[in-house]
């Protein structure tokens, strides 16, 4: 799973969002290391609703402007724990790695 797609599921775990809400949130979560341009965005929740990992949950409008929020599918939260748990083995690895390059201390 692509960074963005995780960050993107991260944030829909929260609760449902809005789009602008979603792009706010992966910066957020990436401390500004990833930022989300609206069509880059909606493209990527149009892909995920079609796998199933995401869905509309309502809309209203706001100030005369149509409000889209997006909701995590059981599914979506079963493809974020698979990540989360990939992720978390690939990091035990690197740092059980890195650790082999400190110097010993006695």
């Amino acid at each position: 799973m692509r960074e963005p797609t995780y960050l993107i599921l991260t944030a829909l775990a929260a609760g449902p969002r809005y789009g602008y809400a979603i792009i706010q949130d992966v910066a957020e979560l990436s401390q500004g290391s990833t930022s989300l341009l609206p069509g880059t965005l909606y493209t990527a929740l149009d892909r995920l609703a079609a796998e199933g990992l995401v869905e509309l949950d309502r809309e209203e409008t706001v100030e005369g402007r149509l409000r889209r929020y997006y909701r995590l599918t059981p599914g979506g939260a079963a493809a974020l724990e698979t990540a989360t748990a990939r992720m978390r083995r690939l990091t035990t690895a690197a740092e059980a790695r890195l650790r082999t390059l400190r110097p010993h201390t006695a």
